[in-house]
């Protein structure tokens, strides 16, 4: 076989290969070609097996979890049925218009800005965030449904590429640990750690969360529950471009 037939072989055959590829995997490739990721970067982020998305078979059902709790601008339903738009409408609009609107502290859905920054070394957040630390406050039309009780800043790029340092996420505050959403990210207030933000699961061994990072460079690890002092669910993001 020449060289030419052979090329034309190899091609033929990748062709062959996408043609049988599920609709959703086609979808997903298209989000992270979208996105500027590689898939080397995509098994990295998601811990989804390499190689799964060349095979044929379809994505299993925690695969596809994995992915929508990695990436959770992706619009579930245009990625399950190809309708609608790909990313969610509340994501663009978030994207295009970052805007904080100064505002009174009495105003209607103002919002504190905490001046400490989050994974930064600082104290816990239940206990030294005081009126002191309140540097301003915002109202940001996009997060008024969802009643955020501070914004902090986010330091270090431990979370990236879901937050980079400098990002403001808004959080609202846990009273107990039945409202913790596993997966999902969280801004935790520990006694020697500081403020962090990661995303929480259980732990296996007993009186501890396991705390994981979305960058694949900082390992996952184990907090005790008496060293937190409180947890926080992340709502929303602002970044400034």
């Amino acid at each position: 076989m020449n060289l030419l037939c052979k090329y034309r072989y190899i091609s033929q055959s990748k062709q062959e290969k996408m043609k049988n590829v599920s609709k959703i995997k086609k979808r997903i490739l298209k989000y992270i070609d979208y996105k500027g990721i590689n898939k080397r970067k995509f098994y990295q982020l998601t811990n989804i097996a390499n190689g799964t998305l060349d095979k044929s078979s379809g994505l299993s059902e925690f695969g596809i979890e994995k992915f929508i709790s990695t990436f959770d601008d992706i619009n579930p339903e245009w990625l399950l049925t190809g309708k609608g738009s790909m990313i969610k409408s509340d994501a663009k609009q978030l994207k295009k218009e970052p805007v904080l609107h100064p505002a009174n502290p009495g105003q209607k859905d103002a919002i504190p800005l905490v001046d400490v920054r989050a994974n930064a070394g600082y104290g816990n957040f239940d206990s030294l965030i005081t009126e002191g630390d309140i540097s301003s406050h915002y109202v940001v039309p996009k997060f008024s449904r969802l009643k955020p009780d501070f914004m902090i800043e986010i330091s270090g790029n431990s979370m990236a590429p879901k937050y980079y340092s400098g990002d403001l996420v808004a959080v609202h505050k846990l009273e107990s640990s039945e409202f913790i959403q596993w997966g999902r990210p969280h801004l935790i207030g520990t006694r020697n750690q500081g403020i962090m933000v990661k995303r929480l699961y259980p732990s296996d061994q007993e009186g501890h969360y396991k705390c994981k990072s979305d960058n694949p460079e900082y390992p996952p690890f184990d907090v005790p529950l008496d060293e937190i002092t409180g947890i926080a669910l992340v709502v929303g993001v602002i970044r400034v471009e």
